[in-house]
């Protein structure tokens, strides 16, 4: 771990190195000087079970519907079998990563929090990604070990054999075979206690997750221990989350969302968790209802997924549950109306990346009902709330010049505080970009809305690398999607920006219609003109039926753009066909 931190430090400039540090600093108190009082997870973890051993903490569902629960005191003895596994049996040394190649399962929480008590880092890979990306991430990030269920075995090994330095694949479940170690029976056979080893600082490297861009090298997102607590212990008092609390997670946990909100949260605040391999509609409310589930985090594809469902939920009882926590995607003041209006159940919408640990603001679970509305409803996209203590957010003039703007300027959001991740891996080009002024660059817009008390509530209005623009005039696409889902029969409509001989780029739009609707172009360009106006309306719709998402739920609009290359050398006119 020495040797990365000063390979990495070797490769920064003293400017650089200043500028990271200050996007680690909270109003003057350095990264250092801990917010929370817990030496590292490992600690936090051994709390929990000492003071709270047959207290539930997980509640596994498969993918047969069979169900698991796992006490604090049972977790925390697997765990340290787990990790004397680890170290003894695959010979885990330090400065070592091992990475995961698995659904939502115990086991991957099992490996994880393991790695973390031995001070390791862990990297969990997408399955969604294609077996190239992970190859290489696999190399990039130098993992030594992967951890493979049984289904996805076959694809592992293709995978393992462009990533020439992991040493060992482990299947999760299944027989012992070749080189494989069995898993069960292996690990079974080390003790729940601890032997004598050195406990990590708070500093330690824990998880690394790689950005899912939809060009160029996805860069390696490098978390400390100290990152995870700090976020999950701020997410846990902002939210009010308590003991008595039940939260459901249907994202998958290779992602921060997954691991941070709805299993390190619960953890801080001694909760408990339902995990579940994935997110069905089917299950969704049933599930709620079934577990006294009181929060659940969902993205906006899913709110989406329960509103095109429409179960009758009325027959379950849902009176425990306080709100769904919303974000890792676009989520469009259209969509929120609809799904508050069908089940009666509020947003807490909020805002994070990956490099900012999870979220990093929320709207107040504390606001009324009116001031709810006014944030949700009243600027043209629903807030995503004040910053969370532990970090300060503001708004920065796009150019990246450390300019910061006032109240209701768009520009980009910049994040500064003790969530923000240690540095990207390897990548020194990106570390200097994206810290260049002592915050952390988000490459979103937003602007912000100060309220009666003086406090700063943010929104975003999109990427920046994806804001429209046409003739020198930038639009963003989320105000055009807005218009679009007001046309009755669309699903989802995306916007996009395509390159075009006249005015640089041009407006697109894609369409997926709902289920028996008959919609065509001109029914679509011609509500939009009535609201937008020519200049900000689409010039061409495409129509399809699947959407290009990421794990967590955002649109990847990028990918769309070659739909629309036949229209590059087409100049559009108003009142004109094109």
């Amino acid at each position: 771990s020495a040797y990365r931190e000063n390979e990495m430090d070797n490769a920064l400039d003293p400017q650089t190195r200043d500028n990271i540090l200050n996007a680690q600093t909270y109003r003057g108190i350095a990264p250092t000087q801990a917010l929370v009082p817990y030496a590292n997870i490992g600690a936090l973890l051994d709390e929990r079970a000492s003071h709270q051993p047959d207290r539930v903490f997980l509640i596994h569902y498969d993918e047969q519907g069979e169900r698991r629960t796992y006490t604090y005191g049972e977790f925390n003895r697997r765990v340290y079998q787990m990790a004397n596994f680890l170290r003894e049996e695959l010979g885990l040394r330090p400065g070592e990563r091992v990475a995961t190649i698995a659904h939502n399962h115990p086991d991957v929480l099992l490996i994880t929090f393991a790695a973390w008590r031995l001070g390791e880092a862990v990297a969990p890979q997408n399955l969604a990604e294609d077996d190239q990306r992970i190859a290489y991430i696999l190399r990039d990030s130098q993992s030594r070990f992967v951890f493979a269920q049984a289904e996805h075995l076959a694809r592992a090994e293709r995978i393992v054999a462009e990533a020439p330095d992991v040493r060992e694949m482990v299947p999760l479940g299944g027989s012992a075979s070749g080189r494989h170690i069995h898993f069960g029976e292996t690990v079974a056979r080390h003790p729940p206690t601890w032997r004598d080893t050195a406990p990590p600082e708070r500093s330690a490297e824990c998880v690394l997750v790689y950005t899912s861009g939809t060009t160029g090298a996805p860069k390696g997102v490098v978390l400390t221990q100290y990152n995870l607590m700090v976020n999950a212990d701020a997410m846990a008092r902002w939210d009010g989350i308590a003991a008595d609390d039940r939260l459901m997670c249907v994202l998958p946990i290779h992602h921060v969302n997954g691991l941070v909100v709805t299993h390190m949260a619960p953890l801080v605040a001694g909760a408990s968790v339902v995990l579940n391999p994935q997110f069905t509609a089917h299950h969704f409310w049933k599930r709620l209802a079934d577990e006294r589930v009181t929060i659940s985090s969902v993205v906006p594809t899913i709110l989406q997924f329960l509103v095109e469902a429409d179960e009758d939920i009325r027959a379950y009882d849902l009176s425990r549950l306080r709100f769904l926590i919303c974000g890792a995607g676009t989520l469009s003041v259209a969509l929120a109306q609809r799904f508050e209006a069908r089940f009666g159940v509020r947003i807490v919408h909020g805002y994070g990346l990956s490099e900012t640990t999870a979220y990093a603001c929320h709207l107040s679970v504390g606001l009324s009902a009116e001031e709810y509305r006014h944030w949700m409803t009243d600027f043209g996209y629903p807030s995503i709330g004040c910053p969370f203590d532990v970090n300060e957010m503001a708004i920065f003039d796009a150019a990246g010049e450390g300019r910061e703007l006032a109240e209701g300027e768009r520009g980009e959001i910049a994040i500064r505080g003790h969530s923000v991740m240690k540095h990207y891996f390897q990548r020194p080009d990106a570390n200097r970009e994206t810290f260049r002024y002592g915050w952390f660059r988000s490459g979103d817009e937003g602007f912000y809305r100060t309220d009666a008390q003086g406090r700063r509530f943010f929104f975003i209005t999109g990427r920046i690398k994806e804001l429209i623009n046409r003739g020198g005039v930038k639009f963003s696409p989320l105000d055009i999607e807005e218009t679009l889902v007001e046309v009755p029969g669309v699903r989802v409509g995306l916007a996009v920006g395509f390159e075009n001989k006249y005015y640089g780029e041009e407006i697109g739009v894609y369409v997926v219609a709902e289920t028996g609707a008959h919609l065509n172009e001109e029914q679509v360009l011609a509500h939009c003109r009535r609201k937008l106006g020519f200049s900000k309306s689409p010039k061409v719709v495409v129509f399809g039926r699947d959407v290009p998402v990421t794990a967590t739920g955002k649109y990847q609009r990028l990918r769309l753009k070659p739909l629309f290359e036949r229209w590059q050398e087409t100049q559009f006119r108003e009142g004109a066909d094109g």
